[in-house]
């Protein structure tokens, strides 16, 4: 099979290279065997390749990348609990080995206390950026056929997710009401932000460097959001100012940036008893100056809240399916315009990531073949377009 490996990681000078590795082979019923469909790529694997931030295999000087994952089972094993043909992505995170670790051991290895965990293309563990690879069935997550197009993005959307979900059960601790949500950044993570809290009820203000009139201003817009370029000549220059011209309750931030200045500056501006929530990070090492009493005080005497969100669990992805299904019917034709890059394997050692307008996806089989190769392989016949 080809995979697309980053090659020298622990030496620090990654590159991408298409390779021909063995087709993995079962060895346990527990496991199945999956072709590969599509893989989207975001900003961590940029990071892998451009800030050594990846890890490979224990043993291993090189990484399979690629974490954002559809494919169609084509073996399973008789306790895997799938089935030829099943459509599936894959969890990403796996749990660390120490038994202190209640959150692992507790299947909530996003949550994991050790940092020892293992992420699949990223951590420890080769990713899904091949032509098939092999999986315990414990770490499958099934896709419902009518989401085939979309079935990739389910693992950022379990990102959001999770971190409403956390939201919310922080949230217990009163009466909340929310208004209005601010997205940080206009990325595909900001973007499928943006959209579920459309979907919440939430107004929803986006707030990024990408131009006013820019596509992804756009869709913004077209799910009924206000749109602001950070910068812009005659517009607020500052988030502060930007806020300030709202003139209204910022009650649920989101920070996708990872650009940590505007993590502390979303803190002084977030309305009382509301939550900031930071999504990104980036691998810098910024010093920054902070009006510390200010805000210490802003915290407090506001009963704010800041809290910290990666990766997913089962169920976060689960509840992705959910809504990508619900932004497909609400919004339809949306979820195919924040895809604004596709190409082939053979295109990946070359890819430039600046020239990425939003998300870019990795098509292992032709998007006009994937109905008819699940169709083929099912052991149940589906009923279902592309």
């Amino acid at each position: 099979m080809r995979v697309v490996r980053v090659k020298n990681v622990r030496q620090g000078t990654p590159s991408i290279v298409l390779e021909t590795m063995p087709d993995p082979a079962l060895a346990h019923p527990q496991e199945v065997l999956v072709k590969v469909l599509a893989v989207g790529l975001d900003g961590t694997d940029k990071e892998i390749v451009k800030e050594k931030y990846g890890v490979p295999p224990e043993g291993e000087d090189d990484l399979t990348t690629g974490h954002e994952s559809l494919g169609v089972v084509m073996e399973a094993g008789a306790d895997s609990g799938f089935r030829k043909g099943d459509l599936v992505t894959a969890i990403v995170r796996r749990p660390c080995r120490n038994q202190r670790c209640v959150n692992c051991r507790n299947g909530h290895s996003d949550f994991c206390q050790t940092g020892e965990y293992v992420e699949r293309g990223i951590k420890g563990a080769n990713g899904f950026l091949s032509e098939f690879y092999k999986e315990e069935g414990r770490y499958l997550v099934q896709v419902p056929v009518d989401l085939l197009q979309h079935g990739m993005l389910v693992e950022p959307q379990s990102i959001v997710e999770k971190v409403w979900d956390q939201v919310l059960r922080v949230q217990q601790r009163l009466i909340w009401e929310p208004q209005r949500a601010l997205v940080l950044g206009s990325g595909p993570l900001g973007l499928l932000a943006a959209i579920t809290c459309r979907l919440l009820g939430l107004e929803v203000l986006v707030w990024s460097m990408s131009p006013q009139d820019s596509l992804q201003a756009q869709l913004v817009k077209d799910i009924g959001g206000s749109y602001q370029q950070a910068g812009a000549a005659g517009s607020a220059a500052t988030l502060t100012a930007y806020a300030e011209s709202i003139g209204k309750p910022l009650d649920f931030i989101l920070e996708c940036t990872g650009y940590s200045p505007l993590a502390f500056e979303a803190m002084s501006i977030l309305a009382p008893n509301g939550v900031l929530a930071l999504l990104g990070v980036t691998p810098a090492d910024r010093q920054l100056e902070i009006s510390s009493d200010m805000l210490n005080q802003s915290m407090v005497l506001e009963n704010k809240c800041v809290l910290g969100s990666v990766n997913a669990a089962r169920k976060d992805f689960e509840t992705a399916i959910y809504r990508l299904q619900q932004m497909e019917k609400q919004y339809p034709g949306w979820l195919n315009r924040l895809v604004t890059n596709r190409m082939d394997l053979d295109a990946v050692p070359q890819l430039d990531f600046a020239t990425i307008e939003i998300k870019a996806v990795v098509d292992l089989v032709p998007v006009e073949q994937w109905r008819g190769l699940v169709e083929q392989t099912n052991e149940v016949a589906y009923s279902f377009s592309v």
